[in-house]
């Protein structure tokens, strides 16, 4: 028995996608179902990237201080 398909093998996938995409956008943007601000995906990404920033930037300033100590204690 082959697989049921609703529109066609390429183009079902799509269709899945943008329903997905659709449906969290009304998600977001209703005003019954909507987080607060705090808490929708644009805020909590841009914390994210925030706090993956600034663990990289400790990160190689350590790096940078242990090279800087390494070459103090060799001259």
């Amino acid at each position: 028995m082959p697989t049921p398909v609703l529109l066609s093998r390429g183009l079902d996938p799509v269709l899945g996608i943008f329903t997905g995409f659709f449906a969290y956008y009304l998600h977001e943007t209703h005003p019954r179902t909507a987080p607060p601000p705090d808490k929708q995906l644009a805020a909590l990404v841009q914390w994210k990237w925030a706090k993956w920033k600034r663990e990289r930037e400790e990160k190689l300033n350590a790096l940078e201080r242990e090279a800087e100590a390494s070459s103090r204690v060799v001259s």
